[in-house]
């Protein structure tokens, strides 16, 4: 088996925006489905981890697209481990176009991020190397470029304004319990309206998350435009419990 995977899928009508272009959100579902296939084809996928008291979470999440699929468009997804350390592993993302001909699709995009491996009773980072004597480190692939930054600490000044406050509910909560990573996408890129959209386009996107929320928290979202066309978010709980930091850039 390859070390990089490659999953199908397709810009499917309901999953665009307006434009007819893929949502944001929906982009990182399917990275996060090819995440899941490529880590349960090798043997340390969330079935198994969750038979031993384990779960993968995201920890970081940076998306740059050049461009977005368009509404029926098929394209794939790579993933592959990049590294792996003893309570974090960060996996990369290259969303691609169909082939052409004997050769590639056109690269639409790349993506990074950090996962760590959580106990589900303690909900505390656990030694991924555990599982299987360390058979992770048979999958790294060190060798394959993603060539987008790998982004670091969300800086924010106590300046950033409040504009919205939301409740969570039902949908909002993923397999683990907690409010769904892509959810604080969506719930981010919904702090522009309609118009903001129809001239400018999500070039690049990064979340760092750093506590959990759960359905029934009402969320705070914190914004600050740090450069042109370049917005940073701070997302509380409780009053001023940073739950997640992100970063929008807009073309």
């Amino acid at each position: 088996m390859e070390k990089v995977g490659r999953y199908g899928f397709m810009a499917e009508p309901f999953h665009c925006d307006f434009s007819g272009r893929l949502f944001m959100g929906h982009l990182g579902n399917h990275m996060l489905n090819a995440a899941d296939f490529h880590s349960t084809d090798r043997g340390f996928g969330m079935k198994r981890l969750m038979t031993m008291q384990r779960s993968w979470v995201l920890s970081r999440l940076a998306i740059e697209m050049t461009e977005m699929p368009q509404q029926y468009t098929r394209f794939n997804v790579e993933t592959w481990v990049e590294n792996a350390m003893r309570y974090f592993t960060s996996r990369n993302f290259c969303v691609v176009g169909p082939s052409e001909g004997a050769g590639e699709g056109a690269v639409y995009g790349y993506g990074r991020s950090i996962w760590a491996m959580i106990d589900t009773e303690s909900r505390q980072p656990t030694d991924l190397f555990a599982i299987d004597n360390g058979a992770i480190n048979d999958w790294i692939e060190k060798d394959k470029p993603c060539p987008i930054d790998k982004g670091g600490r969300v800086r924010m000044s106590p300046d950033a304004q409040l504009v919205r406050e939301i409740d969570t509910f039902y949908n909002d909560v993923d397999i683990n319990g907690h409010i769904n990573s892509i959810k604080y996408i969506e719930h981010v890129l919904d702090l522009w309206p309609l118009d903001w959209y129809r001239k400018h386009a999500v070039r690049r996107f990064e979340i760092a998350y750093v506590a959990e929320a759960h359905a029934g928290d009402r969320l705070a979202f914190y914004r600050e435009q740090t450069a042109d066309s370049e917005f940073c978010v701070r997302i509380c709980k409780d009053g001023d419990v940073e739950v997640a930091r992100s970063k929008a850039s807009f073309v």
